[in-house]
Formats: C-alpha cells, sequence, structure tokens
C-alpha cells in the first residue's frame, strides 16, 4: 500500500471514529472514557491540535476542540454532559494522571 493511501484510510477511520462518538453515542460520557480507555473527545481533540501545531497550523485548545466537536465546548456540555459521582471523578483523576499528565 502506498503511503498516501494509507493517510487517506487512517484519515477516514478517524473521521469514523469522530462520527461515532459525536453523533452516535453522545450518551457516552468522556469520564467514562478516560477511566475505561485511557482517552476521551478532549484527548482526540488535543492529539488533532498537536498534529496541526506539528505542520506549523497554530491552533490552541478550544479552537481544536470546537472542530472536533462541531460546537463549543460549552454547548456539548449543556446538550450531552451528565454529572458525574465522587466515585467516577476520583477514578478520573487516577486515569487522567496516567494516561495524560503522565505520557505527556
Amino acid at each position: 500500500m502506498d503511503k498516501q493511501t494509507e493517510i487517506e484510510i487512517q484519515a477516514a477511520a478517524f473521521r469514523r471514529l469522530q462520527k461515532h462518538l459525536m453523533q452516535d453515542r453522545t450518551d457516552v460520557q468522556n469520564i467514562d472514557l478516560m477511566n475505561m480507555a485511557g482517552f476521551c473527545r478532549n484527548c482526540l481533540a488535543r492529539w488533532y491540535q498537536e498534529a496541526a501545531n506539528e505542520l506549523g497550523i497554530e491552533m490552541g485548545k478550544d479552537e481544536a476542540r470546537e472542530i472536533y466537536y462541531g460546537m463549543t465546548m460549552a454547548e456539548w456540555k449543556a446538550k450531552y454532559q451528565t454529572e458525574a459521582s465522587a466515585e467516577k471523578q476520583a477514578a478520573f483523576e487516577v486515569a487522567f494522571k496516567e494516561n495524560v499528565t503522565d505520557r505527556g
């Protein structure tokens, strides 16, 4: 497989993951994703931002999130985010440290 085809397939898979998380499974909370898988929608937006920055495209966190979410974080939270239990919040602190803070 040539490199361009590989890139196009990877991009298509990313778009499908994005659609799944943003349209098909809005019921799945970011905190649950982070606690179970070690990443969430915000991580995907950050990785998008980092990829843009590596290509010399200036993009901040809020801009990347709005591109990934298709709306502002305030809109997403108002539409889809639910209150997390104390247990989920405690597990999140551990998962975030292990998967984001300690990994850079």
